[in-house]
């Protein structure tokens, strides 16, 4: 259900995976999502890996190893499949396990995490994929609710501060450093949760893009519990 009128202009819906990723992006339209109610025990593969860091990328090799009930089975399964197809289509995802990402604590007046809200840039034609199959799911910030944080007056001043030369280097410098990737919300902002086993084809900042590059963060953990998340 999407409770935003700015989001619902630039979200297209469609029912299977040729028509995401056939469809493409134009006008407002910056992110496809393929609505699914999926099968399956999810939270019993999360429970299942071994985690002894943060964050874990399992293998195909690893999942279909998995000593899994006929549930479990039954998403590892889906999973695959989501993954062959993807492979298929020229894509490389990965599969995490996640209990937490890196925060970045460098600059207090500016975060450059993933838990910021952002766009992906490449320098080649690409889409951002993604699929939570359990946890928390990320977030979506229609465009027209977002603002890029270097344009915030104070920020830009605090990034002013510390790169501390000539004027005409102060773009580049935002570039190199990501900084020109994130977005903070505008006030009466509505973020909008990608939910559980939807797969997501969000626009991404490349060079032929013909729409903006659709806005999106990791959501903050539930004390306690992991995630389970495709992306590529």
């Amino acid at each position: 259900m999407i409770d935003s009128a700015h989001a619902s202009h630039q979200i297209h819906h469609v029912t299977n995976f040729q028509d995401l990723l056939s469809t493409p992006f134009a006008g407002e339209i910056n992110a496809m999502v393929w609505h699914r109610e999926l099968k399956g025990d999810f939270a019993e593969i999360v429970e299942k890996v071994e985690l002894n860091e943060n964050l874990a990328v399992i293998d195909e090799e690893e999942l279909g190893a998995l000593q899994l009930s006929e549930q479990g089975q039954l998403a590892r399964e889906i999973i695959l499949n989501d993954l062959m197809l993807l492979k298929a289509h020229g894509s490389a995802p990965v599969l995490n396990v996640i209990r937490c990402y890196e925060r970045d604590d460098s600059h207090p007046f500016f975060s450059t995490d993933v838990y910021s809200f952002h766009v992906d840039r490449s320098p080649v034609p690409t889409d951002t994929f993604l699929c939570t199959y359990y946890g928390e799911p990320s977030e979506l910030l229609p465009n027209a609710e977002a603002i890029q944080k270097v344009l915030v007056p104070e920020l830009r001043d605090e990034l002013k501060k510390l790169y501390g030369g000539p004027e005409e280097g102060f773009e580049f410098f935002l570039t190199e450093h990501f900084f020109d990737l994130h977005y903070q919300a505008k006030p009466n902002a509505h973020p909008i949760s990608l939910g559980i086993g939807n797969l997501w084809r969000l626009a991404v900042d490349h060079p032929e893009s013909k729409v903006l590059p659709c806005v999106h963060r990791a959501p903050n953990e539930k004390p306690g519990q992991k995630r389970l998340l495709l992306i590529c």
